[in-house]
């Protein structure tokens, strides 16, 4: 059949508030025209983030029950020790609060001023954590990235020549590792090859140099692998995932993503020395070993969310349904990141909006204009989030994993595409104030 069915049963619900425009204009206003400062109550769709906001299932209800709140050697961390060595062969696994403490963690040991961190590209927190140490974060996406029209199966590869240039241009001694974001999230969520891990990988062991997984959502990018890459179609997507941690030396996670967690976050190494120095770290600023910031309820839920993540009928059905959104407003004219990506979609406003100067911050006027018409709230990944490294200017919508259904769906596609008939009239924004850091998360801006 050709309608895909979400494969799960609704056994708890929670309500959601309607609001007018009025209210929402007011609400904007409050906020200073900054979706992330408007209070959950006052949002309808919320596509803010698919980071945390998953729907747990019955079993990871019901492993929280057993969860073993010991202080140290707690028997729930060893329960999801267990199912993450088996996934990734990484033989240290530290857990912390959430994936950017164990982004902080590693770069805090790893990087300083002068050196260099190429990634195909980097996520806002990733690029934080390593400036913030005084390092450079360099993104090398796959060079058709560049036009978001373009239809590729692996868009979020990273441009592997480019990375032989800027090492020979650094030295290998000032770049402490490489990354791989799996999917490329700012790059419209867009998988990446098994053959382009391993090039990576190939390039970065010839210097001498460590190789590292952004895996927040590990399950999407193998699944992406087993449709389309070549060689992989028989595979299941536990196989192909642990054949993509085969190459890494290391890994970032946030179980926040595709381990359906609320919190979470893993960092995983091979290396004896770089772990002692990391779980020092750890106990100084998130906790002891065993816990890392987590209660034992949420390692349980980690633990079973990794499992359940890889089963073909859910992921399956994630990739389709993503796809739906896409496909109804880009078929309709609305440009979006093509081909769509596996947890969000990602409007291109710099096209949808010409009118529009980047300066103006085109994705986040079209977001405030998207909860003004119609209670969605979404983000921007552009001018704001990036500042002058922005390649393009992007709204996404990243659907949280097992919350909203097809009739949710379909609501947003109307509410976009009703935007899209108006967007002349849509008008761009300044910023008002802003932190030096992270700013999209707490700017306030003012309409122009």
């Amino acid at each position: 059949m050709k309608t895909i069915i979400e494969p799960f049963r609704i056994k708890s619900v929670e309500p959601l508030r309607q609001t007018t425009r009025e209210e929402r204009e007011r609400f904007l206003q409050q906020a200073g025209y900054n979706l992330f400062l408007i209070p959950a109550r006052d949002i309808l769709i919320d596509l803010l983030t698919d980071s945390g906001t998953s729907a747990m299932s019955t079993e990871q209800w019901a492993a929280m029950m057993r969860g073993d709140e010991s202080y140290a050697g707690s028997e729930s961390f060893f329960r999801m020790e267990s199912v993450v060595r088996d996934l990734t062969g990484f033989k240290h696994v530290i857990p912390t609060h959430q994936g950017r403490a164990a982004e902080r963690i590693l770069f805090t040991v790893l990087c300083r001023k002068g050196h260099v961190v190429p990634n195909n590209t980097h996520f806002d927190t990733t690029r934080a954590n390593i400036e913030f140490t005084g390092a450079r974060a360099v993104d090398l996406p796959t060079p058709e990235a560049a036009n978001t029209q373009a239809r590729l199966d692996f868009k979020g590869n990273m441009d592997v020549a480019a990375l032989e240039r800027l090492i020979a241009a650094e030295g290998a001694a000032n770049i402490p590792l490489v990354m791989l974001t799996v999917t490329d999230n700012s790059g419209g969520g867009q998988p990446v090859s098994m053959q382009n891990i391993a090039a990576v990988k190939q390039t970065a062991s010839r210097h001498g140099i460590p190789l590292y997984l952004d895996a927040c959502r590990f399950a999407e990018n193998a699944w992406f692998i087993k449709l389309r890459e070549p060689g992989f179609a028989e595979w299941t997507p536990k196989q192909i995932a642990q054949k993509m941690f085969s190459f890494a030396d290391g890994c970032t996670f946030s179980a926040k993503k595709d381990a359906f967690a609320n919190i979470g976050g893993l960092l995983c190494t091979h290396d004896d020395r770089l772990a002692i120095q990391e779980t020092n770290l750890l106990i100084l600023t998130e906790g002891f070993p065993t816990y890392g910031g987590l209660a034992g309820r949420d390692l349980e839920a980690i633990a079973v969310g990794l499992e359940e993540v890889l089963d073909s009928d859910y992921l399956r059905y994630r990739i389709v349904s993503t796809g739906y959104l896409g496909r109804h407003i880009a078929d309709h004219g609305v440009p979006i990141v093509e081909p769509p990506g596996g947890h969000a979609i990602y409007i291109d406003a710099g096209r949808m909006l010409p009118h529009i100067p980047k300066q103006q911050f085109p994705a986040q006027a079209l977001a405030v204009e998207l909860y003004r018409h119609a209670g969605i709230r979404s983000v921007e990944i552009g001018s704001v989030m990036f500042g002058a490294n922005a390649q393009h200017e992007l709204l996404r919508l990243a659907i949280p994993r097992r919350v909203y259904t097809q009739s949710h769906i379909d609501y947003v596609v109307e509410a976009i595409l009703e935007v899209n008939e108006r967007r002349r009239q849509i008008r761009g924004l300044a910023i008002e104030s802003e932190p030096p850091f992270l700013r999209h998360f707490s700017a306030r801006f003012r309409q122009i």
